[in-house]
């Protein structure tokens, strides 16, 4: 819960600063929804999973047509490999830069990237019939590790806007390590690794509208 008042405290703090200035730089808020086809890298890589997201769009003109692209999304990621998957639900907040062409009337193309943050509110590791909370002790106790809830990284993307309309397509890449090894000697009895190691990766596709 703490976490998800930081986060809403940074948008508001986003949101007094542009405010501040509305008029001179205008500000553009959104809402989309799109699919993900997320995986993890190293240890953790398995075949790719569907997921989705939904989210906040906030757009801050900046001068030559540079824009600030922020916002706030809930996105569901993480692999699975025969019967295992891992899902992990997360508050990402990207914070981008991105240049807007005019390539046509009322249609527009942007290129942007940047950093982002995110945290898992939730995450389950699923075996068959057995599923545990990917942050608790049972995870621990089991498989003598459990996976970290914050996350960073970077994302690139690409879109088109039709007047209000807006589709997007992009990649994220985590530069964190998601596994938090509690116990070296089980994990390697059961991974054949002593100290594991996998990060985020995910391509998305979203369609939104721009208020």
């Amino acid at each position: 819960m703490r976490t998800i008042l930081k986060f809403s405290l940074v948008i508001a703090v986003l949101l007094l600063v542009v405010n501040v200035n509305a008029q001179e730089k205008p500000l553009t808020f959104g809402v989309k929804a799109g699919i993900n086809l997320s995986n993890m890298t190293e240890d953790l890589k398995g075949d790719a999973k569907v997921g989705f997201n939904v989210g906040v769009t906030l757009d801050y003109a900046l001068p030559s047509d540079l824009y600030l692209l922020t916002g706030l999304d809930y996105s569901l990621e993480g692999t699975k490999e025969g019967d295992s998957k891992i899902n992990l639900s997360y508050l990402k907040l990207p914070v981008h830069i991105g240049y807007k062409f005019q390539v046509a009337e009322n249609t527009k193309l942007v290129l942007h990237a940047g950093p982002y943050v995110a945290y898992a509110v939730s995450g389950k590791y699923k075996a068959g019939a057995i599923s545990i909370d990917a942050f608790n002790k049972d995870i621990e106790d089991a498989l003598g590790f459990k996976y970290n809830r914050f996350d960073f990284g970077v994302g690139l993307g690409v879109g088109a806007e039709f007047n209000k309309i807006v589709v997007g397509l992009g990649y994220d890449l985590g530069l964190s390590n998601l596994i938090n090894v509690k116990n070296s000697a089980t994990v390697e009895d059961i991974t054949g690794i002593s100290n594991p190691s996998g990060k985020n990766m995910n391509a998305y596709l979203t369609v939104g509208y721009k208020f």
